[in-house]
């Protein structure tokens, strides 16, 4: 009877305080997003990858970059005037009137909180005078963040096309631009804010915004995020969480479509979880033993020409003595040195001859220049002439015992 009741008790708390333990990167099949990135918000690199590179419509996905875009080059007090374009925007919408006027803080959380399409557009308008001009300041930013297969051509995520292509990202390039967004104070300020209230500029209508990002409370540590849908692009997300010292990024694109709005927070919370489980900071950073570079035709440092001209060289990387990185268990971090094996006098002190490359799976993780710690001047004949006649005074002194 005792040890029925420790094994029952075992299985309680097994499925009550389950262990932390590895997870297995998700199978593709596991996942019901057609493409799909884990990313570490700090250093960039992709952790898990479905189809990352795939170029998918993002519906109001879009909307991070547009909320980046307007903090970036907006005053949060400015004023912005609604149009009669703005004013017919589709649901989901603010209901904006033609002629009324909005403060670009109050619409940035209509934005961000309810995705708004009017509202979208009424800041896109106002602060870059037409929708056109606003989108290739959001394509520049994309571009600006290395985001080379990303197209915007609306800024609320509506399904879209024109001659360059259509309305579209890869979830690496939505990950690179959520990673970006998250180090935005005021963008974090609005993603998480659960509920806001606020009038036109006359304070003649009033309006009240929820949050429908649900993920913030589904996980510990959940940071920001931004839900999308039409009919082309499905059900989409990205998201974002902070722990135990780690951010993660996730990107979902083409997650299903209606009635399965829940797979988006499934295949997330799978994915956040996978990052959590395998991988932790470990410090790779290894002291090269960097030998001195022989410099054909230098002046050897003793001055004497039947030595070597050889030059010390170092690692220019500050005070660093550290290079923490996001691995799995079994990832080698390998470091390469890679470097003049000569040089060709003068050297300035300084000069870069090198660096010191760290890889992992064969791409660069970080990488350190080598420099010269000293000048090696060239031989000339202007030195040789003045080195002989140093070498007939002393001649001169040691024979007379007096100056030349």
């Amino acid at each position: 009877m005792r040890r029925k009741l420790l094994c029952m008790l075992a299985v309680f708390l097994l499925l009550t305080f389950p262990f932390s333990v590895s997870a297995e990167a998700p199978a593709e099949s596991e996942l019901y997003a057609q493409a799909a990135v884990l990313m570490d918000a700090d250093s960039g690199r992709v952790l898990y990858s479905k189809n990352g590179d795939a170029k998918l419509p993002m519906a109001s996905t879009t909307k991070i970059m547009t909320c980046i875009v307007a903090l970036e080059m907006g005053n949060l007090d400015d004023v912005y005037e609604a149009t009669s374009y703005a004013a017919s925007m589709p649901k989901v919408h603010l209901g904006v009137q033609a002629g009324e006027q909005y403060r670009l803080k109050d619409l940035l959380y209509a934005l961000m909180l309810e995705s708004f399409n009017d509202s979208a557009v009424v800041i896109a308008e106002g602060l870059a005078g037409s929708v056109d001009a606003f989108a290739e300041l959001m394509n520049q930013k994309a571009w600006d963040l290395g985001c080379m297969d990303t197209y915007f051509i609306t800024p609320n995520g509506l399904d879209a096309a024109d001659d360059n292509g259509i309305h579209s990202t890869t979830a690496q390039d939505l990950a690179t631009i959520m990673s970006y967004c998250i180090q935005n104070e005021e963008f974090l300020e609005i993603t998480r804010t659960q509920s806001y209230s606020f009038t036109d500029v006359s304070g003649k209508r009033s309006f009240t915004c929820n949050n429908h990002n649900s993920f913030l409370s589904m996980m510990e540590g959940a940071l920001s995020g931004k839900t999308g849908f039409t009919n082309n692009a499905g059900y989409c997300y990205v998201g974002s969480l902070r722990r135990d010292g780690k951010t993660y990024v996730v990107a979902l694109l083409a997650c299903g479509w209606p009635n399965n709005k829940s797979y988006k927070w499934s295949d997330t919370k799978k994915l956040m979880n996978y990052g959590l489980a395998d991988y932790n900071y470990r410090d790779v950073w290894q002291e090269p033993n960097l030998s001195p570079i022989l410099v054909d035709g230098g002046i050897p440092e003793s001055g004497d020409l039947s030595k070597k001209a050889l030059v010390r060289v170092q690692v220019k990387a500050g005070e660093q003595t550290s290079l923490s990185l996001l691995l799995r268990a079994d990832e080698e971090v390998k470091m390469e040195i890679q470097q003049a094996s000569g040089l060709t006098a003068p050297v300035a002190q300084g000069e870069t001859i090198g660096k010191v490359v760290y890889t992992l799976n064969g791409n660069t993780v970080a990488e350190y220049p080598i420099v010269t710690e000293a000048p090696v001047e060239k031989i000339s004949l202007n030195w040789c002439l003045k080195k002989v006649w140093d070498h007939v005074i002393l001649h001169a002194e040691d024979s007379s015992g007096l100056p030349f």
